[in-house]
Parts: structure tokens; sequence; C-alpha cells
């Protein structure tokens, strides 16, 4: 299947963006080559401030930069934009509602060679938890394209988590809405809510268990909030079990999204594919990674498994 790069693609349509809006402006952590918001420096150097190795003084001037009218989009590793500028993302911007956009970039595990220091597997549960926050993670970089077109226009903070590495192409060329999900394949026994590179596993895994007599759901659920309570009950309805996966903690991700919009509307198993209570750990490749904490096809299938035992 085609492959795209979602860092490349974030870069690309912040200059796109750049070019409909000149109060659209960039903030980096000096690491611009990685996160690609270079692109936008080298399209609008005047629009583009380089703020060093301080994501939290970085978040509080694009708080300082929205409240004069400019939209900002901050920049830095996914584990830093979460956890380094927590209290000024808190109380700077998502107290006032203000639109500032926050791109973590190389998220989940995919920063394999630089180990737990670097590897984002809480920030989708941190930015979820703080009232006013949109929480975007996208399937591809079409997704991305369409999710930073649509984030400069929603007049409230966003977060969004970008992979390091090329993912396959799922996305239809359409206006991203937040909240939508997107059906990629039809099933009629389980449901599997996936996001981000968890959506490529989650289709591999369908084909599996089609040949096993299982038939398979597959959802993009690439809006983990707000979450819109009432699709997700039509998708799950008449399923045996639901299965969520991400490249994230179990603890306060898609799943825990999922079972809260479902929570008393459907009463069916959820079983849980995602990192367990653990920090990541440095590795030669991101599927060494992905293998070795469970985030693969056949550990979603097993989870298929267990919740049409258990229904």
């Amino acid at each position: 299947m085609h492959q795209l790069n979602q860092r490349v693609a974030y870069g690309e349509a912040l200059v796109e963006l750049g070019k409909l809006n000149e109060n659209v402006v960039a903030l980096e952590a000096d690491l611009g080559k990685s996160t690609m918001s270079c692109l936008f420096g080298d399209a609008f150097p005047g629009r583009y401030f380089e703020m060093g190795i301080a994501e939290q003084n970085m978040t509080s001037v694009a708080a300082g930069l929205s409240l004069v009218g400019k939209i900002p989009f901050v920049h830095s590793f996914a584990v830093f934009a979460s956890g380094r500028a927590y209290d000024q993302i808190r109380q700077s911007v998502s107290i006032a509602g203000l639109n500032v956009n926050i791109c973590g970039s190389s998220s989940g595990l995919s920063d394999f060679g630089d180990g737990a220091t670097h590897q984002a597997i809480e920030d989708v549960a941190i930015m979820t938890a703080i009232p006013n926050m949109t929480v975007l993670v996208p399937v591809d970089a079409i997704e991305t394209r369409q999710m930073v077109l649509a984030m400069a226009k929603m007049q409230h903070p966003c977060y969004i988590r970008i992979s390091r590495n090329d993912l396959p192409v799922y996305t239809k060329d359409e206006p991203f809405v937040p909240g939508k999900m997107a059906v990629l394949k039809e099933g009629t026994d389980v449901a599997i809510f996936a996001n981000g590179v968890m959506v490529a596993k989650a289709m591999d895994a369908a084909e599996i268990l089609a040949s096993e007599g299982v038939s398979a759901k597959v959802i993009n659920a690439s809006t983990v909030k707000p979450m819109d309570s009432q699709h997700a009950m039509e998708l799950a309805a008449g399923v045996k079990c639901i299965v969520t996966a991400e490249e994230h903690t179990i603890i306060g991700g898609l799943g825990a999204a999922v079972s809260r919009a479902l929570q008393g509307k459907v009463n069916i198993p959820v079983v849980y594919v995602g990192i367990e209570d653990t920090f990541g750990t440095s590795a030669y490749s991101h599927d060494e990674l992905l293998a070795h904490y469970g985030l693969t096809e056949q550990k979603i299938v097993e989870a298929a498994k267990k919740g049409v035992m258990l229904a």
C-alpha cells in the first residue's frame, strides 16, 4: 500500500495554511528539521520563531500571540510538547480557551532509538484530561493535512499527534470534521476502533480474522476528544464486542475514550490493545518496539477472539 510521511505532510500543510492566512505563525523548540516546521520557516521567515529548547516559554509566547489575533502553531517532540509545557498549556492556553495549536511530533514509540525519555506513550491521556482541548491522532499524511487546515479555524486549543514514520494512506481527500470517525472496513462480529499506526495493524488483523470466520469492522477513530458518543454507539451497534488499538498506554487514551462514549449505551465487552503501564525503551527499529509491546495485528486478533468469547 502507498505510504507517505506524516511529518512532511504536516510541514507542507502548515505552509499551505500560511499562504491562506497571514495570521498563522509557527514557534519551534529547536527541532524544526525533525518536526518539519522548518518548511514554514523557509516560506515565512518573518512569521517563524525559533524559541530554543524551551517548550514552557514557547507555549507562553504562543498564548500571547493568540491574544493579539495570531494563530500560533507550536512544535516539539510529543513527549516534551505535552509534558514539559503542561503548566503553561493548562494555565495560559486552555483556561483562556485560546486558539493555540500544539504539534506533538515523533509520537508514541516512533522515536525508537532514543528510549523512554523521548517516547510519548501518555501524551494523549495528558492532553485529553485538559478542559477545552481537542485531541487528534491522524491515521496518515492525507488526514494530517486535513487536520492542520481545520485546526486554525477551531478557535480553541488543539493537540495533534504526529508519527515519525511513513504510514499507509487510507483517508479520502475531503475536509476534516472534528469528531468524525471513518469506517475503513465493514464487519458484523467485532468493531475495532483504532488510530495512528494501529489502523494498519487493525486492517491486517481484520483480514486474518476473516480467514478464521470472524467478521471485523475497522474504524479510524482519529479524534480522541471530542468523541461523538452517538456516532460511536451507531458504529458499535450489532457487534459482539469492541477492540480498541492505540500506540499509547491503555490508561487514559483511545480505549478510555471509547468506553466513556459507550458507557450505559452499549453493553458488550471492550478489550484494549495498547501499551501496558510501562515506559518505552530503545530499539533498532519502530517495528521491533511495536512487537515488543504487543502492538501487532496478532494481538488485535487475540483481543477480538477474547471479546467474542466474553460476549
